[in-house]
């Protein structure tokens, strides 16, 4: 009986001998957005546009909104958007995050990471509730 192989729209694909092993760009964008969300001077993702100038911050369940992957030569590039906290580094933060989020997404899937570009959407200042 013939078997059709069908492929996920985008998904990034790694032969092994035992088979083939796919991977949804929402996949990776979940563990990048979770990866960033653990960092210092992060406080949370932001939606990738700005609404009235404002950046929506994205909870817990949707934070792959708040990335965007793509494929490229010779591996995955990551956006990040991000709400960074007020009185950090801004410039250290973001290297902190693209080194987390490459780690953690190398090691997770095995696939490698190209670049990781931060945009920082917004700034966050205590009793806020999370918008700026």
């Amino acid at each position: 009986m013939p078997t059709t192989k069908v492929k996920a729209p985008g998904a990034f694909a790694r032969t092994a001998t035992l088979g083939r092993i796919e991977v949804s760009p929402r996949v990776v964008a979940s563990i990048a957005g979770h990866a960033a969300n653990e960092c210092y001077g992060i406080v949370g993702m932001a939606a990738r546009g700005l609404r009235d100038g404002i950046a929506e911050r994205l909870n817990r369940e949707s934070l792959h909104r708040g990335v965007e992957v793509q494929t490229v030569e010779g591996g995955i590039l990551i956006e990040l958007y991000v709400i960074a906290q007020y009185g950090t580094r801004i410039s250290e933060v973001a290297h902190n995050l693209m080194s987390a989020v490459k780690y953690a997404v190398e090691k997770t899937l095995g696939l490698p990471v190209v670049a990781v570009n931060v945009n920082v959407q917004g700034i966050h200042t205590e009793g806020e509730g999370g918008r700026r």
